[in-house]
């Protein structure tokens, strides 16, 4: 026999033997036990293998027996996160379950809990859902999710920032959000007037969008009547480089750049975008006049953290201190030469994140500028009336602990205090002319404690906060006139709030709540006068908080082996003193409006959450709104009783299907319907309903680069958004080209 016969034999025997003992290990049986993180057993845990097959039920003792295991299992128990653990045979298992309680993973609601334990009804969008919807703003991509809208139709990009408030629930806003939207805890609601800056943040900082629908005031204090809406930005914890760029219709441009570096316990993140747009003529077509020009927005944005990690803490989340600064700069073109307005806003914050505790410290910096006009009613001249400067500072303190009691129970408590200081100073053009400048302070200080427990099947949570609200040291001068002092008052709001969930097996859970919240009024609702295209609305300083009480109660069935999941529920919310604005008087080329504090407005409805998988390669989700919101009291005006609350329509729906596979690459359609609505306090301007698609598809072209086409309102409907008394139009068919390159792991 030769040398080369004599090493292939040698070579089979090895192999066979090989094989055989893999085989015979594979075949003996795997005995295990599962523990939470204190090390006691985990009765009725699920084994199952990949594909979803149960294998097995844990013990009384933790214990299980696998007669042919496979080579992954998948360990599941109520309350506790899943675990996929990777076999090695001759091995016994010992698999260690965290729950939520332990892992303490805070969401928007603060209670870490997963979504079919949650009594909150809570949508998210993941980093993959935001590149793939068609539009390049944060607002409009959240419209996928139904119930969520700004003060009118139009996107951010053609908006006047005084219509950039966040309606949920069927609420409707005004100047102001009834919503709150936070980024890691610190607030982004303007400090002076309640709006959003949607472009305020660079795209690519955005990792993931929680949106928590219904009253969370008794956490976060005013401002979160109709929700809460938690931006949870990237975290450095590698190094990599991406970049985006796009552009399209309308001379839109979309630029954007992340670059995060990773070295032992330092982590640095760098990014930095630039979003601008000619934009397009809001008036209807026959409408127009020679001063009517496009809307528009040119705006830069960029924002540095510098984050140390202490010690990696229990579970996934880590013990670290950060600091961050981010910068937005643009200025709009409001439809007409003479109608602008620019922003430049600096924002800092640092915090720290360690054993039970969570600190949060943050302020902010803004300048806004707005020009104020008035036109004929040919619409061929303009005449300039007022410019107005308002600089506005914040400083913000929040502490948070928490503490697990048990395996089932854990509590939360924490503090927080806001001081906003703010100014209005107007160039007036009109009449006599002068000057007027309008300054005030506010304050907001609260604490609040909740409570979680989750014994067997329950979910039981309560929360309270107790809030002082004060606005003081408002002063008014005018030239030629003296100063004036303008009221101050102080507010003490207590707000609690009660969940319960009551999950049956594994696949469903019920779930109820109520609340209590409130909103206090903004300076810019108290002080300064508003226009909207030729609507202008005088403020109030009289006025006062909003204060809400509410309930929902609804399902959440999970069906794993269809990929599918199902939320639905039913909402009631009641709005004492709402903030609105009532018409005073109208003429077909104006109207005059003042901000009060209306009777009583409620909102109920239900909502509708779906996604589903079919396939591997087909994704589709969505959802349906209905509200009912009116106006149930106002004594001085009872002919308002009854009317729709203003920009709420009755029915809205979402729907968006996602199809992919590597030799396609990726397409996506976007689908929203909206019901007719009111634009005015007393339902005389109709704006009807509408349909619009979107489409995104993208391709890959290597392992770093991407190319992708995004474009909206493919059928180019036109959308009423507005009757400010003329008509205005939303986003007519736009599209967009463009690459994305990135780099690192």
């Amino acid at each position: 026999m030769s040398r080369a016969s004599i090493a292939a034999y040698a070579l089979r025997l090895y192999l066979a033997l090989v094989l055989g003992a893999a085989g015979a290990a594979a075949q003996t049986p795997v005995r295990g036990t599962i523990e939470n993180a204190g090390g006691q057993p985990i009765a009725g845990a699920t084994i199952s293998d990949t594909a979803g097959k149960a294998l097995a039920i844990s013990g009384a003792d933790g214990g299980f027996v696998l007669a042919a295991p496979p080579g992954q299992i998948e360990v599941t128990a109520m309350h506790y996160v899943a675990a996929v653990v990777t076999i090695v045979p001759g091995q016994p298992l010992r698999v260690v379950l965290q729950q939520p309680l332990e892992t303490v993973v805070v969401t928007a609601y603060r209670s870490p809990l997963g979504a079919e334990d949650s009594p909150a009804s809570t949508r998210t969008m993941n980093r993959q859902q935001l590149e793939q919807a068609a539009p390049p703003t944060l607002d409009s991509k959240l419209r996928e999710v139904p119930g969520f809208q700004l003060f009118r139709r139009s996107s951010s990009l053609v908006a006047n920032p005084t219509t950039e408030g966040i309606s949920l629930r069927g609420l409707g806003s005004t100047a102001a959000s009834r919503s709150l939207v936070v980024l890691d805890d610190v607030p982004l609601n303007d400090p002076y007037g309640g709006w959003i800056h949607w472009e305020e943040l660079p795209e690519l900082v955005v990792h993931s969008v929680e949106v928590v629908r219904g009253g969370a005031s008794d956490l976060y204090g005013s401002s979160a009547i109709g929700g809460v809406i938690s931006v949870i930005p990237v975290r450095p914890q590698a190094t990599e480089l991406e970049v985006t760029t796009s552009g399209g219709s309308e001379s839109t441009l979309d630029d954007g750049a992340l670059a995060t570096v990773e070295r032992g316990a330092w982590s640095g993140l760098a990014s930095a975008g630039l979003l601008a747009t000619d934009g397009y003529t809001l008036i209807a077509p026959a409408l127009r006049g020679p001063v009517d020009q496009p809307s528009n927005v040119h705006a830069q944005n960029g924002l540095v953290e510098v984050e140390r990690t202490l010690r990696q803490g229990h579970g996934c989340e880590a013990e670290r201190i950060f600091v961050r600064s981010n910068v937005l700069n643009e200025i709009r073109h409001n439809g007409t030469p003479d109608q602008y307005n620019a922003t430049r806003l600096w924002r800092g914050a640092a915090g720290a994140d360690w054993n039970d505790f969570a600190l949060r410290l943050w302020g902010s910096d803004e300048h806004f500028r707005q020009t104020f006009s008035s036109i004929n009613t040919a619409r061929t001249s303009e005449k300039l009336t007022r410019f107005a400067f308002d600089p506005a500072d914040e400083l913000g303190a929040a502490l948070r602990w928490h503490r697990p009691v048990g395996a089932h129970a854990l509590i939360l408590a924490g503090a927080d205090t806001h001081d906003v200081r703010a100014e209005d100073s107007e160039l007036l053009f009109s009449g006599a002319g002068g000057t007027l400048d309008t300054a005030a302070e506010q304050r907001q200080t609260g604490v609040w404690g909740e409570a979680l427990l989750t014994p067997q099947n329950w979910t039981l949570s309560g929360a309270a906060r107790l809030d002082h609200f004060s606005n003081f040291n408002a002063r008014q001068f005018s030239s030629p006139t003296p100063a004036a002092a303008l009221p101050s008052f102080s507010e003490t709001v207590f707000d609690p709030r009660l969940g319960v969930v009551r999950r049956i097996g594994t696949s469903l859970s019920l779930n109820a709540s109520g609340f209590r919240a409130y909103r206090a009024p903004t300076e810019n609702e108290l002080y300064r006068t508003g226009q909207v295209g030729q609507q202008m609305t005088e403020p109030n300083p009289n006025l006062r908080s909003e204060r809400a009480t509410g309930w929902e109660t609804g399902f959440q069935a999970e069906l794993r082996n269809w990929g599918s999941s199902v939320r639905a529920s039913y909402f009631w919310t009641q709005v004492n003193r709402p903030i609105t604005a009532l018409t005073l008087s109208v003429t077909p080329t104006s109207e005059l409006l003042e901000r009060e504090n209306l009777g009583q407005i409620e909102s109920r409805g239900v909502s509708l959450d779906y996604a589903m998988q079919p396939e591997q390669w087909v994704g589709i989700d969505g959802g349906y709104q209905f509200a009912r919101a009116t106006v149930t009291k106002f004594a001085p005006q009872p002919n308002l009783v009854g009317k729709w609350i203003p920009q709420v329509p009755q029915n809205m729906a979402t729907a968006q299907v996602r199809l992919s596979r590597p030799r396609w690459g990726l397409i996506s359609l976007q689908g929203r319907v909206g019901g007719r609505q009111f634009d005015d306090d007393a339902n005389l301007y109709l704006l009807h309903g509408y349909f619009q698609l979107d489409a995104t598809a993208e391709h890959s072209l290597g392992r770093h680069v991407a190319a992708f086409v995004a474009g909206e309102n493919l059928f180019d409907r036109s959308i009423e958004v507005g009757k400010t008394p003329l008509t205005t139009l939303g986003t007519p068919r736009v599209a967009r080209v463009g690459v994305r390159v990135s780099f690192g792991n």
